[in-house]
């Protein structure tokens, strides 16, 4: 019988944004603590690392205003020991997109190939003027082997990308197929919160806000033809139900 897959999900800390940026321009001045967290998928083709949360020392230089809040055990490295793992472990680091808040840990890698869409990585090096901060962490760019993407594809048995644009120009969304349990659907930013995504609000620091609309009402979809479970980014009321490592889920 083949390895059995396993999600974990890694705890990042917490950072602090304006209800604005949840929710468009809607609900200014009402500061909201979320969390972040990463996704280790222990599969039978390798380990995969979706996202790797932020990176303490640079948010609190460039983005102090975002109250991070992240302890010792909270940096990649030591959530990957928490799973039992180390970070050569890690054969493919996948990012959603290249903001911050899900890149920050790509600095521990220098082997692991990263996956990204093409797109992204011409945009997080050369960004608009309103997106300079959400791609203020520079440090993925550090001469790890780099896949490019495009589209929706399988990256691995059972591990979809969904091209999700709008928060970002190369945004992808995660499914994980498990056998005997419902499918799990990363979103990654398509929409932070349960409350907004029930609206089709999506969230601030993006690039297209149509395309953004669209891509949730396409997570919508694929999570019914899929019959999958949401996982929503930064939602603290959600994120304190979820199992987090060392413990995970499987079939």
């Amino acid at each position: 019988m083949g390895k059995a897959t396993k999600v974990r999900l890694l705890d990042s800390g917490t950072l602090v944004i304006d209800q604005s940026h949840i929710t468009w321009n809607i609900g200014c001045g009402n500061p909201v603590r979320f969390p972040v967290y990463s996704v280790l998928i222990e599969h039978p083709e390798g380990l995969f690392l979706f996202d790797t949360g932020y990176d303490l020392d640079l948010v609190n230089k460039v983005l102090p205003f975002e109250l991070p809040e992240q302890a010792a055990q909270q940096t990649i490295p030591a959530q990957l020991e928490l799973a039992g793992f180390g970070t050569g472990d890690v054969d493919a680091v996948i990012n959603s997109h290249l903001h911050f808040d899900h890149c920050g840990g790509n600095k521990h890698f220098d082997k692991a190939t990263m996956y990204v869409h093409v797109d992204e990585v011409r945009e997080a090096r050369s960004p608009e003027p309103f997106e300079v901060l959400g791609y203020a962490d520079h440090s993925w760019d550090n001469g790890m082997p780099l896949s490019l993407l495009s589209g929706d594809l399988e990256l691995a048995k059972g591990l979809h990308l969904f091209h999700t644009p709008g928060h970002t120009i190369g945004h992808y969304s995660l499914l994980v197929e498990l056998d005997g349990r419902r499918p799990m659907l990363f979103m990654a930013d398509v929409s932070y919160t349960v409350a907004a995504y029930e609206k089709d609000q999506q969230a601030g620091f993006h690039w297209n806000p149509v395309l953004g609309v669209r891509s949730i009402r396409r997570i919508k979809q694929i999570a019914r033809e899929w019959d999958a479970e949401i996982f929503f980014t930064h939602d603290m009321g959600e994120f304190d139900t979820y199992k987090l490592a060392p413990d995970f889920y499987a079939a």
